[in-house]
């Protein structure tokens, strides 16, 4: 089986978002550019928060493009994985807080 959920993100593509809206493209690249550089946090850092929040917002690409970027700029494959179990657990406790809306609406007296 070769098809799949999400398309292989490509330069084609790229041109593509480039071409339909130029100027905001152009904006978001330097954006996202001045965001991962060096500053108070390393660009490291910075990958490896992105590789966690990746997860949460389970954005494919944001997984495949930061965790490689990750890599490049110096983290290690424990670093990565420590990243993303931290990605979990945040995920997990903010089911477990939200479970505070469940219990009052079901026994508002909770």
């Amino acid at each position: 089986m070769t098809e799949t959920l999400y398309p292989q993100s490509t330069r084609q593509l790229a041109q593509k978002r480039h071409d339909l809206a130029p100027e905001i493209d152009a904006a978001f690249t330097q954006f996202s550019r001045a965001v991962f550089k060096d500053g108070a946090l390393p660009a490291n850092t910075k990958q490896l928060i992105a590789v966690a929040v990746a997860h949460v917002t389970q954005c494919p690409y944001c997984i495949r493009g930061h965790a490689k970027a990750a890599r490049r700029s110096g983290a290690s494959a424990a670093e990565i994985m420590e990243a993303i179990w931290v990605a979990a657990e945040m995920r997990a406790g903010g089911a477990v807080a939200h479970s505070a809306l469940a219990l009052d609406a079901i026994d508002p007296e909770t």
